[in-house]
Order: structure tokens, then C-alpha cells, then sequence
């Protein structure tokens, strides 16, 4: 009799071409997966996929047994959404996600996923854009927060916030007291995000001008670190305000007035399609709402007015 393990196994092998994939992703052996697919050719009484090149193929047959397996597994997921336990969803989910999250409102996402989804496990990896994006193209992650939406086949993306991104220097540069223009800044060490990532190109084209002299730029993967150089008056970061607000509350950083016209950052929730996207879409619902309300929060403050922050 074909059960649902064997229709999952066969959906994962054609979906990412692979017995060997399909084994990571359930968390199984490759001679399982074999195993599997060859009771149910037995049981179907068919040849469901090519095995002649090193990408597996589905074969006429398995390519309409795709099209059944592909309705059962979303029922499934449906009725598990609509009738069953939230609690009882279980499993890993990979999670990357960009560092300007980890610094905002991820620690508040980990805490509503514990609560709406105790048995669901997520394995977290910090990383830039670029990155991400292509270990997500590589299913090594499920679920990417990154500056998006990521243009690929077969992914879907979700808005999650917008964040302004603020010129910050410490009070000890003295710089505070006027309307900056580009020309005062490159005076200064710029400190910002790492080569390759979107906000590091920005940057370095806004002082790309005729008639400035090439400025200092210091690109670092860790926004701790460019955080620290610019309380030690190092050098003017160029990130999202609302990854500092402790240190405008205490002083320890100031919002400069710039004529610079910058775009805000915009992050979005990446995914792969695939036949069971429920954990996912579940973790990705969760995200959607806290990251509006944190975004909603911490919108880039006058810099003459009272800074809240924000607890997690």
C-alpha cells in the first residue's frame, strides 16, 4: 500500500534531482531513499524515475505521479494547518539570516516560534546577502531574511521592513552641531558593511564624485565591530539606526544632519517552492508580523528626540 513517507520521498528526489539531497533533507540515509523509491515503482507497477545521468529524472510516468504527489502533500499540509495542532509541528528549519536582524528582532522571533511551535527546531547561520541568497538557490538553507526580494526561479519572497539608514558618528568628533554635506564626511574614516553586500556599493558610490578625494572605507562583516569603531570616534557609520538604538540613548553615538539621500534597506523573507512548505510559511507569518511592528518601532528618531528602546 503507497503511504505518504514513500510519496514525500519520491516529491523530494525529483525536486532536488538527487537521492542523495532528498536523504539530507528527510534526514535519511541514501540507501533509504532507494529503498523507498523502489517499493513504490514495485507498488505502482511502474519505472517512476531515470537513474541513467547524475541528475535524477522523473520518467512519463513519474512526471503524472508528480502531479498527484504534489496535490496529496498540499492537502496534507492543509488539513495539518487547518485541523491539527500548531504545537505538534516538528522538524528543523535552516534559517539564514542577515546581521542587521540579528541586532533587531530576531531574538523576538526565536521566542514566539518557541511558544507557537515548541518542537520546531531552527538552525541559525549569520551571513551577508549575496551569500545567502546563493546557499538558499543551493537548498542548503530553507528560509532566508535577507535585503531582497531575491529574483530566482522557484523562490517566493515576502516584504518583511524597510529600515533608513543613518549617518552615525560618537559626540567626541563634533560633528553634531550642523547639516553635514558629503564634503565634511569624506573628511572622516567611512565604517560600514562588508564588500559585495548592497549597502557597502551604496556607500562607496555616494563618494564617488568628481572633484572628492578617494575616501577611507572600512567594510567589516560584523556590525559589532563597526558599532565599537564608531563609539571610539574611528571613523562615521554609515548602517541602520535602529541597530544602535542603546547607544543613541546613551550618548554614546549621535544621528547626523547630512544632505545625503540614502534608500532604506529593504529585507525580505526568501523560500524555496517545495512540496511542503508549512514550517516555513508558519516561521515566515511570525516573521512578518513582528518585523512590521519592530520596523514600525524603531522608524529613524529625530535627532533632538527622546529615543525609545527596545526590549526583547
Amino acid at each position: 500500500m503507497v503511504d505518504f513517507k514513500s510519496i514525500e520521498t519520491f516529491l523530494w528526489v525529483v525536486t532536488l534531482g538527487s537521492f542523495r539531497g532528498a536523504g539530507q533533507r528527510l534526514n535519511t540515509t541514501q540507501p533509504a531513499i532507494s529503498q523507498r523509491i523502489a517499493q513504490l515503482e514495485r507498488e505502482m507497477g511502474v519505472k517512476l524515475l531515470n537513474r541513467d545521468h547524475r541528475v535524477v529524472s522523473p520518467t512519463p510516468s513519474g512526471r503524472q505521479m508528480m502531479l498527484y504527489a504534489e496535490k496529496l502533500i498540499s492537502l496534507r499540509a492543509e488539513m495539518i494547518a487547518e485541523v491539527g495542532d500548531r504545537s505538534a509541528m516538528r522538524g528543523v528549519l535552516r534559517l539564514g539570516v542577515a546581521e542587521t536582524i540579528v541586532h533587531t528582532w530576531l531574538p523576538q522571533l526565536i521566542k514566539s516560534v518557541n511558544t507557537a511551535h515548541p518542537n520546531l527546531s531552527l538552525e541559525i547561520e549569520v551571513d551577508i546577502t549575496p551569500d545567502l541568497s546563493t546557499r538558499l538557490l543551493a537548498q542548503e538553507i530553507d528560509l532566508a531574511f535577507l535585503v531582497g526580494p531575491l529574483s530566482a526561479s522557484g523562490v517566493r519572497n515576502r516584504v518583511l521592513c524597510d529600515y533608513p539608514i543613518g549617518i552615525l558618528a560618537s559626540p567626541s568628533l563634533g560633528l553634531g552641531y550642523k547639516t553635514l554635506k558629503v564634503q565634511d564626511l569624506a573628511k572622516f574614516p567611512i565604517i560600514t558593511f562588508p564588500r559585495r553586500s548592497q549597502p557597502y556599493e551604496i556607500v562607496r558610490s555616494l563618494f564617488n564624485r568628481p572633484g572628492l578625494s578617494p575616501i577611507r572605507l572600512h567594510a567589516s562583516a560584523s556590525l559589532a565591530t563597526v558599532i565599537h569603531m564608531a563609539v571610539e570616534g574611528l571613523g562615521i557609520a554609515v548602517i541602520p539606526a535602529s541597530i544602535v538604538e542603546n547607544e543613541l540613548a546613551d550618548g554614546r553615538l549621535q544621528l547626523l544632519s547630512t544632505d545625503l539621500k540614502i534608500p532604506p534597506l529593504t529585507f525580505s523573507a526568501s523560500w524555496l517552492e517545495s512540496p511542503d512548505m508549512l514550517a516555513v510559511e508558519r516561521v515566515v507569518d511570525l516573521a512578518a508580523k513582528i518585523a512590521q511592528g519592530s520596523a514600525a518601532i524603531m522608524e529613524t528618531p529625530d535627532v533632538d528626540a527622546p529615543r525609545p528602546v527596545v526590549q526583547f
